[in-house]
């Protein structure tokens, strides 16, 4: 029986949230984080490099919700309207899905941001190790040039904290990210969680902070996605946040100060779910 943790984009507050989320789990004798395989999306490529780090639950969650032990963030602004209207703007009319992500790429390649060093700061602090785990771990990305997919792991020869970097390369908001020749903008320009690349594992929990909503056009939606694991024989569950943890998260999943009120809910949301697959 293999088990996999898809962890989808959503911010500082989203990196919160399913910190929180998982240790309620936990709290109620359903931790999830053996997982064989972890999929993690921009704030879920943190969540998922820092499960497979080593250090406990507790001390992850702490790191969340201690001003202390909390990762030096950059402030950012994210007026979900505003950055709608953007990418409309940037796609045009186009209905062609690598034309879409490219034209997301040459307008983050345009866009005036904080430098790739200063950003890179950030991640290498959010990251208790920075070396990739033992266990499988993928981290996607998006190629700003040509479109493509970019899927890391273990034996691409990139740095945990470049994969990561490039996986939570908001358009627009943070830098495209240098690996090799190439520049990489956030997973979630080709998925909001990129469900599809769980296939093969028997149990899949799905953890989104932002919702269902693919916030792109994609040619592996969030929803088709799950219906075809479930179609080929997975047990997948598909976890959003409630009333009260979208609350928390806010509407600028980007504000570190959601951190703190954004744990503290996924931790009473988590505390609540059970599983189907049961406890233990």
């Amino acid at each position: 029986m293999t088990e996999a943790l898809v962890l989808g984009g959503g911010g500082v507050g989203g990196i919160a949230w399913l910190t929180g989320l998982l240790a309620g789990l936990a709290d109620g004798g359903q931790d999830v984080t053996g997982a064989d395989l972890l999929v993690g999306t921009s704030a879920g490529s943190t969540v998922a490099a820092q499960v497979g780090s080593g250090l406990s639950l507790e001390e992850l969650y702490a790191r969340q919700v201690d001003p202390a032990l909390q990762a030096a963030e950059i402030m950012a602004e994210m007026d979900l309207e505003k950055f709608a209207a953007e990418i409309g703007t940037a796609i045009g009319s186009t209905a062609d899905v690598p034309e879409v992500r490219r034209a997301v790429g040459r307008m983050a390649l345009g866009a005036r941001t904080v430098s790739e060093r200063e950003r890179r700061a950030v991640i290498e602090s959010r990251l208790p190790s920075h070396g990739w785990p033992e266990r499988a771990l993928k981290v996607v990305a998006v190629d700003a040039e040509s479109g493509e997919p970019r899927v890391f792991d273990g034996t691409s020869g990139v740095p945990l904290v470049d994969a990561v970097a490039a996986s939570c390369a908001v358009p627009g908001v943070w830098p495209p990210v240098t690996i090799g020749a190439r520049r990489y903008v956030d997973g979630g320009v080709r998925s909001i969680a990129n469900v599809d690349l769980a296939a093969g594992a028997d149990r899949v929990l799905v953890l989104v902070p932002l919702g269902t909503t693919e916030p792109f056009p994609s040619e592996q939606p969030l929803e088709p996605s799950v219906a075809e694991l479930r179609a080929r024989g997975a047990e997948v569950v598909l976890v959003a946040p409630d009333e009260a943890s979208a609350a928390a998260i806010g509407d600028n999943a980007l504000d570190p100060a959601t951190r703190r009120p954004a744990a503290e809910a996924g931790r009473t949301q988590g505390r609540a779910l059970t599983l189907p697959w049961g406890r233990g």
